[in-house]
């Protein structure tokens, strides 16, 4: 068994099995996630308790004919009409950094290729994808436009095809990060500040609101979440950001889940630096989120 203290993992996002009673945890598992390394794949750890874990177990290896093999980051999981998806960011040499969509039919995996390409855009530096399913059972990809392109990183969503294999609308930025009256830009470039977007997770609380956490800095590049919410009740909004973070104590890239208990937590990592990031489970409850005080 593994302490939960002793595991590292960015990004940690975690599938209840209500079945067997048991946790499985996923996330960015490359020690070398950051720099030019050709990447390993994704690993899972499972626990009953959320505190003591076994694992790490493979999720993904990329045979040779992968295209991405560098920044293999933020991998979650989705069941959706009786298969496993994995929603995951890769970047290769002379390509954008975008979201690809992977399949297994065990959520243990192998899992492989699914979409047909990136279903972020091709010339758009993109990351974070999640699966969100509309009240009309169509499914969306709600993603990061990345800063690095555009310095104020913008949280964008399109239109998924019903097999997930590929987007049928072009994309329509939610919000951007400096929207949010919490977040500080973490540099100047060509005199720009830079603000980012990280992290995306949509949550329908049990009277039908609509809620989105992600992630982004406050003072001294302190990484923080952040909660918005859609007036409409739509996943197109229009959204509106609770004017402090939920989480400001340098962790973040979070998911919400419910625990066997029907406990409401959110997952995260913390701290946010490099080599030393741990799984973080924090509970929290619906008012945590509420944003209905807003204009």
């Amino acid at each position: 068994m593994i302490k939960r203290e002793n595991i590292y993992i960015r990004d940690p996002f975690v599938v209840p099995a209500y079945e067997e009673k048991k946790y499985y945890l996923f996330g960015t598992t490359d020690i070398n996630c950051w720099n030019n390394e050709k990447a390993t794949g994704f690993d899972y750890y499972i626990t009953s308790d959320l505190e003591n874990f076994e694992g790490p177990f493979v999720a993904f290896r990329p045979d040779k004919s992968f295209i991405w093999d560098k920044n293999f980051w933020a991998p979650e999981i989705h069941e959706y009409n009786g298969k496993f998806y994995m929603f995951a960011t890769f970047i290769a040499d002379g390509r954008n950094r975008g979201t690809q969509i992977l399949v297994s039919e065990k959520i243990t995996g192998p899992y492989i290729p699914w979409s047909i390409e990136p279903v972020t855009p091709n010339d758009w530096m993109c990351l974070d994808g999640t699966l969100f399913i509309d009240e009309a059972g169509q499914p969306w990809i709600v993603f990061c436009h990345e800063w690095v392109q555009i310095y104020d990183g913008e949280i964008c969503a399109a239109r998924l095809s019903k097999d997930l294999r590929s987007t049928i609308s072009e994309p329509i930025t939610l919000f951007r990060a400096s929207d949010a009256k919490w977040t500080r830009s973490i540099k100047i470039i060509n005199n720009h500040e830079c603000y980012v977007t990280d992290g995306p997770f949509v949550y329908r609380s049990s009277n039908g609101e609509l809620y989105m956490i992600w992630s982004s800095f406050i003072e001294n590049n302190v990484y923080a979440v952040g909660v918005a919410y859609s007036k409409s009740g739509n996943i197109v909004g229009p959204w509106v950001n609770k004017e402090i973070p939920i989480f400001s104590n340098d962790g973040g890239h979070g998911m919400i889940f419910k625990t066997f208990e029907g406990k409401l937590t959110l997952a995260i990592h913390a701290p946010n630096k490099r080599g030393k990031e741990r799984p973080l489970f924090l509970q929290i409850d619906e008012s945590t989120l509420d944003c209905e005080n807003l204009s």
